[in-house]
């Protein structure tokens, strides 16, 4: 199999905003689904913004593991980089024990339809799906929006170990540059 390279958006190796315990977080660059009010609009472009292979993604996640309770998974929409998804998702599966995470802005039976999306989902302990709608803002649990709907695709977490989740976080990187992550970011005033 060939080494695919993903296009991300954004990685936070330590975050506890996105999901149950300390999680290496991945942001996929690239969504066309145009959801009318997304949080996270700079995360639509295709255009290459960090490309990453797999490899090394996985080999980077291995390495943390131990620090790690899990793996999440957004965006942009990381099923529209459905090769490089299965990938990484069968080198997490085979090389740690940590969980995973998918949000998509893709509903459960959308996914299911698509040529890759059993086996990707076979790869997923938890998945938050259904396009975002600004109308129905909830930013708590993990959803950002009511009619998002939370599948618990193993018996690894209960609804109530998400629900304690907490809803944003802020992370200041070396350069002094502020990081907010999470389903509910406070809205930062310039």
């Amino acid at each position: 199999m060939n080494d695919e390279v993903l296009n991300l958006h954004a990685i936070l190796p330590r975050s506890r905003a996105n999901g149950p315990g300390v999680r290496f977080a991945i942001w996929f660059q690239g969504c066309a689904l145009n959801c009318a009010g997304c949080f996270n609009p700079a995360t639509h472009a295709v255009a290459p913004n960090m490309l990453v292979s797999v490899r090394d993604l996985v080999d980077r996640i291995a390495s943390e593991a131990p620090e790690l309770e899990g793996v999440t998974l957004s965006g942009g929409e990381p099923l529209q980089q459905s090769g490089g998804l299965l990938q990484l998702l069968t080198g997490i599966r085979s090389n740690t024990r940590l969980s995973v995470i998918l949000f998509s802005g893709y509903e459960k039976d959308e996914i299911e339809r698509l040529p890759d999306g059993p086996p990707i989902l076979a790869g997923v302990d938890v998945l938050i799906a259904g396009r975002y709608d600004a109308s129905l803002r909830l930013s708590r649990g993990l959803r950002g929006s009511s009619n998002q709907t939370i599948h618990l695709l193993t018996d690894r977490y209960g609804m109530e170990e998400l629900e304690r989740t907490p809803t944003a976080e802020a992370h200041i990187d070396r350069s002094g540059k502020i990081v907010i992550s999470g389903v509910g970011p406070p809205e930062i005033s310039e």
